[in-house]
């Protein structure tokens, strides 16, 4: 093969002509920058080719970091591309790598706005070494298909069209240019699994196997192909507060293997990694084998599982907690309360509340002995007994907003309308309580 040229990208590259923007993650490294040059070029020949910017994220994890920045920014002036430079907080626990490497991505998420691509200079290599790192983590079909060349990124998309080249070749047309980069002393640092990979074990794997790369490819790309077959996404149930979930028979009415992709499935299509094995096979077997009330969680940093009922919900990561103190809300008027949500009284044709426009309602949260009376039951229940037997999960019973008027207990979040000897709830209402949850919902 010869050197590598922007032309050898049209194939990859055509497919995303009609991008309303492109973007290259530029680090200023030899691959990013090689990726940067080719794309520029193929810009420059193409009339048809989107608006090209660089996107730099500076972790502040090194002491060069902010020189890296200003090369990176210097390099973009030279070649006349727009340079995003985002900083970003990197909360290592762990793995520094995998938390410097969450962080990016969800800078770049951010940034992309529907119809944009953003390309990153991945190549063979860093693919054979993303293979051979996850085989020896145990990983399963999924995670052996390895990285693919493109997907869903925030609202935009991410592609990888050096997947097929190998970083020798990169290499050779960084000295053919003369490209001035950046060298990371870290990749140096065979303390970290993908350097050794690279430094130590690739090197003799290749003086008996110089073909590997193209070799475990291929096998990645079979199981690439057939991850989906396997990769079934269970149906999503909800719970009464709008938690997303599966229901628990989907997993317990299967193997444990096929129990565990079918959440692994339904994790990945909501946009979440999945748990390492360990954890997730532990997780399966508590739920499996869980009797009566118990409540199997598992909990991965980003998000946890917990059984509730007869199905396994994602748990809302929850913004703060309600205040102790009750608060004021006027008709017309709404409140933003932290790990609750938004609360608003709205002008209504519908039942609701009827309340002069100086009259207040007063918001309160779960304190123990509150009681109601539901319009239709006939009697009184304790709100306790009230919650649980509606279904609501414990991880929302204490934030459910209680509406009282002159201390009579009229709503229970949207839930439920009480009796009122007042006569505060009537017919012919006026206003709508509304309550627009802090969490995802299905």
């Amino acid at each position: 093969m010869g050197l590598l040229d922007h032309r050898d990208l049209v194939g990859q590259l055509i497919e995303f002509l009609g991008a309303s923007h492109w973007y290259v993650g530029f680090s200023g490294g030899l691959d990013s920058t090689v990726l940067l040059y080719l794309l520029h070029r193929y810009r420059k020949e193409n009339d048809a080719v989107p608006a090209l910017s660089a996107v730099h994220v500076n972790h502040g994890l090194q002491v060069a970091s902010n020189d890296w920045q200003h090369h990176c920014e210097a390099v973009c002036r030279t070649l006349g591309i727009e340079c995003h430079s985002m900083g970003v907080n990197v909360a290592v626990q762990g793995s520094g790598e995998e938390a410097a490497r969450d962080a990016r991505y969800r800078a770049f998420a951010e940034l992309l706005q529907p119809g944009a691509v953003l390309f990153l200079a991945h190549h063979l290599d860093d693919q054979v070494e993303t293979f051979l790192l996850r085989l020896l983590r145990g990983a399963g079909v999924q995670g052996l298909a390895a990285m693919p060349p493109r997907r869903a990124l925030g609202a935009g998309e991410l592609a990888r069209p050096l997947l097929d080249v190998e970083r020798s070749a990169l290499q050779e047309y960084a000295r053919h240019h003369a490209l001035e980069h950046i060298e990371d002393p870290s990749n140096l640092d065979t303390a970290m699994g993908r350097n050794f990979m690279r430094q130590r074990v690739l090197p003799l794997v290749n003086e008996r196997w110089p073909a590997y790369r193209q070799s475990i490819a291929r096998a990645s790309a079979h199981l690439a192909s057939a991850a989906p077959l396997l990769a079934e996404i269970p149906e999503t149930v909800c719970s009464v507060m709008g938690d997303p979930g599966l229901a628990l028979d989907t997993l317990t009415s299967v193997t444990p293997d096929v129990a565990a992709n079918r959440l692994r499935a339904w994790l990945r299509s909501r946009g979440y990694k999945t748990p390492d094995c360990a954890s997730l096979s532990e997780f399966l077997r508590q739920v499996q084998e869980a009797k009566g009330h118990a409540r199997p969680r598992l909990d991965s940093g980003q998000y946890a599982l917990q059984r509730h009922q007869n199905a396994v919900y994602l748990v809302p990561r929850f913004q703060g907690t309600p205040p102790p103190q009750p608060l004021q809300l006027f008709p017309g008027h709404w409140l933003h309360v932290p790990g609750v949500g938004s609360l608003s009284l709205l002008a209504s044709a519908q039942d609701g509340l009827q309340l002069a426009t100086d009259d207040n309602v007063e918001l309160r949260w779960r304190r123990g002995g509150e009681r109601c009376r539901p319009i239709g039951r006939g009697g009184s229940v304790s709100l306790k007994s009230l919650l649980q037997e509606m279904g609501v999960p414990a991880w929302w019973r204490d934030r459910v907003p209680l509406v009282f008027f002159n201390d009579e207990l009229l709503l229970v979040g949207d839930l439920v309308c009480c009796e009122s000897v007042r006569g505060a709830v009537v017919n012919g209402r006026d206003w709508q309580f509304v309550w627009e949850r802090a969490a995802e919902l299905c």
